[in-house]
């Protein structure tokens, strides 16, 4: 194997490795969006982690966060809930950094 081999292959496994890291960090970063977000809608015990297991479902619905957003926003609009896009949004980018370091971290 030429080293041109052996480095497309090392890329090769990067590449895989950083995506499955993204997989896990986004889906637990879901399930940590979907606890914050019962709080805000007076959730607790079962039906707080019903409801974050409902969030980490709506991430299938299509590629991107835009399914998750859509979700949070449209039960907080439901529920009388005051929190803007932009706390919303912001909340997914530091619970994704959060998420990514309890699964780097081993936790």
């Amino acid at each position: 194997m030429s080293a041109f081999d052996e480095r497309e292959k090392a890329y090769e496994k990067k590449f895989a490795q950083d995506e499955e890291l993204h997989f896990r960090a986004t889906a637990r970063r879901n399930r940590l969006l979907g606890l914050w977000a019962a709080e805000k809608l007076g959730l607790a015990g079962e039906a707080a982690d019903e409801y974050a297991r409902s969030v980490v479902r709506s991430d299938f619905d299509e590629p991107g966060d835009q399914d998750v957003f859509r979700k949070i926003r449209g039960d907080f609009d439901a529920a009388g809930v005051q929190q803007s896009d932009h706390q919303i949004q912001r909340t997914m980018t530091e619970l994704l950094q959060t998420a990514a370091d309890q699964i780097l971290k081993g936790e």
